[in-house]
């Protein structure tokens, strides 16, 4: 016979997996949009404006579930195989091109494939590993806040950088998180030296901005320019000569 504690701890699990846990990144923010549309809609209330302080309220809930939603932590389910990179965001592939990685992770000046996702104000912030593997470099940059979605965003833009070595083998891997038009907050959570799992949540970025993925050599893409890519599940490429699942 079920007991109410096992009801209520079973009704408990259901509603976490319902609701996307908020990244720790946007908590703050989250709490200032609800916090300063409370304090605003409560001072309009003192001065005897009743009517404007119910709107600034309405426009708080809306504006701080907007925020939930921006920060939430999706829960994927990636590819079972090892050879290949998922979009380390959501968003649109903006670019497939050839660049040298950032300067400052020593890789050289060789050109390799570049697969850019940009997100909009309306997708998921948080970043996915686009494959398994230990994180053999970070690097931070500071930089200017062009429009994300400009191929110049990759040089002259804020960015940080993790130098990848793949699980499977074979060349490294840089995944860039680069702050957009609106954007001025990089967070990332790991360093050199951890152990990714493809999928795992990495980081975040605060408002519009742009991932840049680019291949170990031989890499072969498997998306178009302008497809629409899920963070943690969408295939972009395949690892030449890794070992398939």
């Amino acid at each position: 016979m079920t007991t109410p504690a096992a009801q209520a701890a079973h009704m408990a699990r259901l509603v976490r997996a319902a609701v996307p846990r908020i990244h720790p990144g946007g908590r703050a923010v989250i709490a200032a949009v609800w916090g300063g549309s409370w304090i605003v809609g409560a001072l309009l209330r003192l001065v005897g404006l009743r009517r404007a302080s119910r709107t600034v309220r309405r426009a708080g809930l809306v504006a701080t579930a907007g925020s939930a939603l921006f920060f939430r932590v999706p829960t994927r389910v990636p590819p079972d195989d090892p050879s290949l990179v998922v979009a380390p965001a959501d968003g649109v592939v903006s670019l497939i091109t050839e660049a040298a990685p950032p300067a400052e992770t020593g890789l050289g000046s060789e050109r390799r494939i570049r697969v850019s996702i940009f997100l909009s104000v309306l997708d998921v912030h948080v970043q996915f590993a686009p494959i398994a593997g230990s994180v053999r470099a970070a690097h931070y940059h500071p930089g200017q806040f062009f429009s994300a979605d400009l191929d110049k965003a990759s040089e002259a833009n804020e960015r940080n950088s993790l130098v990848i070595r793949p699980a499977a083998g074979g060349d490294d891997l840089v995944v860039t998180q680069i702050a957009g038009l609106i954007a001025r907050r990089i967070v990332c959570d790991v360093s050199a030296g951890e152990n990714l799992a493809v999928g795992q949540v990495y980081g975040l970025i605060r408002f519009g901005s742009r991932l840049d993925v680019y291949l170990p050599r031989g890499a072969e893409v498997a998306v178009r320019l302008g497809q629409r890519a899920v963070g943690g599940e969408t295939p972009i490429a395949r690892l030449a000569g890794a070992r398939h699942a």
